[in-house]
């Protein structure tokens, strides 16, 4: 016969680690938050960045031909601004060492150096940028807008990328497609 009491667990489990619901939703979402927290800053920071495109009038087709027709200059008194405004926080950051949000390491600017196809690649971007009125930065927060005719820029945009990878690729191997696709 069992002599164990009502009140005495039947189990030998060792419930500590059963903790109450909202304290256990609330430690799945800081670690949640402390694992991913570069990804949610980048996100927080984009969406940022596209709420002030947006109000900037970047994203409106029409300001990017004006821009291009030089009839109105305001999207390029937004992008030099935004240039100025670079330039300063770059010196700002390589002066006084700055160290980056998410890795605690010292943000470092590394110069390029000059390539070849720097000029052409530039001109195609001018031209794409043209034809589509939207630079690869405005193109998702256009799509955020609403606005369906950023997928073919963007579709034009992942194509592109995609061929210059493939084209390096191939450059890289001596033009010899065989070795260019071998992984």
């Amino acid at each position: 016969m069992n002599h164990e009491s009502k009140n005495e667990p039947h189990n030998t489990h060792n419930n500590s680690h059963n903790k109450p619901f909202i304290e256990s939703a609330k430690l799945t979402v800081i670690s949640f938050v402390y694992a991913y927290r570069a990804n949610i800053l980048g996100l927080l920071m984009g969406a940022t960045f596209g709420f002030l495109m947006s109000h900037a009038g970047a994203t409106t087709f029409d300001y990017h031909a004006k821009m291009f027709l030089f009839i109105d200059f305001q999207l390029m008194k937004v992008i030099g601004t935004a240039v100025m405004v670079s330039m300063i926080g770059v010196y700002l950051m390589k002066k006084y060492h700055v160290l980056a949000v998410t890795t605690g390491m010292e943000v470092d600017f590394v110069k390029k150096p000059y390539q070849k196809g720097l000029v052409t690649g530039a001109f195609l971007f001018g031209i794409g940028w043209a034809m589509t009125a939207a630079c690869p930065g405005t193109v998702p927060a256009m799509l955020g807008e609403g606005k369906i005719s950023a997928i073919f820029t963007l579709a034009g945009l992942l194509l592109g990328t995609m061929a210059y990878g493939v084209l390096q690729t191939y450059i890289a191997n001596n033009g010899n497609y065989a070795d260019a696709f071998k992984s």
